[in-house]
């Protein structure tokens, strides 16, 4: 009998530790109450529209002063120019049908469904604003424009000997020196046009469309690895804010997109890796690092989507994928090494050049602040609310590692937070001053999962938010390159 009552007495003390762990858990997800949250909501994008506003009355200031900001409508490259086109009403159409039908759909597709709806509806958004521009204006002529990589197709025939020479080209005053986006880039984003060329998808139109259907499977790896770190409800709910980016007035069309792209199915394969989730985890790490090492020598900065990829792991708890997955990395700068092309090198004469040109006129005192509202038309004001909600759940979430225990609402917050830390390196680092809009979007894509975090019931009047600016934005202006 008294062995009995011993052990009836553990069980109740183990059940109430459960209980309690689980409550605390609970408590850590969710740190604030509903009513001061959505306050709190309000507040960010209240704040965020008036970085917004400043950037733009205190832009307008200084480049009418002094013309040192280099662009003729701050913070964005872009210029006035009120306009319609053949892409208007496909884009109305998209943003009304995803914000009246597409938070309850993302609850109920089939997974699979969810991800293939999710691709076509992105692509459809994206090239339906790059049409807003005409077919001409908005897709075919973007990459084939003086600063583009298209420019330069026919001086890659020897590709080794263009690549052991690629270096003498990036300087400005040095004979046949690269457009601005070629010697701004290593050369495997210029790489990527010339195949395309030789396998006969030549031209501005092709490489648009490559950029813009590439792109958009972007959406495909954030959904998965949310899905995979988070959890599915998480990822569903992020479904909606992923396809209707903001930051589609410049994905269509620019290469950033498919920099997006690569880097956004390295992060993709790794947490897939990490959670053990296909069959053959080493494959998909080593392909993952194939990726990052691919992302690398399309972007100098990408390799700041480390701080995304180290998340992975940390949310993962494993060590386990990082042989297979660096073993991947090292093979395209290896490959572009015996090639005869030095990363490094290229990167030094790419600051020297950076700083020849407007780099070196625009002011650091303007732009690290307003790189950031540029950030915010990009991403939209849902983000910025979601962000403001992973920062929120930080504290909870850190403490939480220790253990393990962590709410899907808190795993999620790490990893956007991680996005977040690689943007703001890349901002304090002086050489992103301005065109952030279209730089940054490789990490903006990580901030629109964070959405998924705001009510359910409020996602319409988020998605709204978030969408109107950026039709705005695609209407009222030309933007740059």
């Amino acid at each position: 009998m008294k062995t009995e009552d011993t052990t009836e007495d553990t069980e109740n003390t183990e059940h109430a530790e459960t209980a309690k762990s689980a409550k605390a858990t609970h408590q850590a997800a969710q740190p604030e109450d509903d009513a001061r949250a959505r306050r709190h909501d309000l507040t960010a994008a209240a704040l965020a529209a008036l970085l917004v506003t400043a950037a733009i009355l205190i832009g307008r200031y200084v480049q009418n002063r002094t013309g040192t900001l280099q662009v003729q409508w701050p913070p964005l490259l872009a210029s006035w120019d009120p306009h319609l086109g053949p892409g208007t009403p496909a884009a109305l159409t998209v943003a009304v049908l995803v914000i009246a039908y597409g938070p309850p759909l993302a609850a109920r597709l089939p997974w699979r469904g969810l991800l293939a709806a999710a691709w076509a509806t992105s692509t459809a958004w994206v090239f339906s604003m790059a049409l807003i521009d005409g077919w001409y204006r908005g897709v075919e002529r973007r990459l084939t424009t003086k600063h583009e990589y298209l420019r330069v197709i026919d001086r890659f025939d020897d590709i080794p000997a263009t690549l052991r020479d690629f270096t003498n080209h990036i300087v400005i005053g040095e004979p046949g020196n690269w457009p601005a986006h070629v010697a701004g880039h290593p050369p495997g984003a210029t790489l990527t046009f010339v195949w395309l060329d030789r396998i006969g998808l030549g031209g501005g139109a092709w490489a648009a469309i490559w950029c813009v259907v590439v792109g958009s499977s972007a959406v495909l790896a954030a959904l998965i690895t949310v899905r995979v770190l988070a959890g599915e409800r998480l990822a569903r709910r992020a479904a909606p804010f992923l396809v209707l980016a903001p930051a589609a007035v410049w994905a269509g069309v620019s290469a950033d997109g498919y920099f997006a792209a690569v880097a956004a199915w390295s992060v993709a394969l790794l947490a897939l890796a990490a959670t053990r989730r296909v069959r053959f985890p080493a494959v998909a790490a080593a392909g993952g690092g194939l990726l990052f090492g691919w992302t690398c020598y399309l972007s100098y900065g990408l390799g700041l989507m480390g701080a995304v990829l180290l998340a992975v792991l940390v949310l993962a708890r494993t060590a386990r994928p990082v042989v297979p997955f660096l073993l991947g990395a090292l093979v395209v700068p290896v490959a572009f090494t015996l090639a005869g092309f030095n990363w490094w090198t290229a990167y030094h004469l790419l600051v020297e050049r950076y700083y020849q040109g407007a780099g070196g006129v625009r002011p650091y005192a303007y732009w690290v602040w307003a790189n950031l509202a540029c950030a915010v038309l990009a991403a939209g004001l849902a983000a910025v609310a979601g962000v403001r909600r992973s920062a929120s759940y930080a504290p909870g979430a850190v403490q939480a590692l220790r253990t393990g225990a962590l709410a899907p609402a808190q795993r999620l917050a790490l990893l956007v937070l991680a996005a977040l830390v690689a943007l703001l390196a890349a901002d304090l680092s002086g050489m992103s001053k301005a065109e952030t809009e279209r730089i940054w979007q490789p990490f903006l894509l990580w901030l629109l999962p964070a959405a998924a975090l705001l009510p359910a019931r409020t996602a319409r009047y988020w998605l709204v938010a978030s969408v109107v600016p950026a039709l705005l934005i695609n209407h009222l202006l030309w933007t740059g390159w």
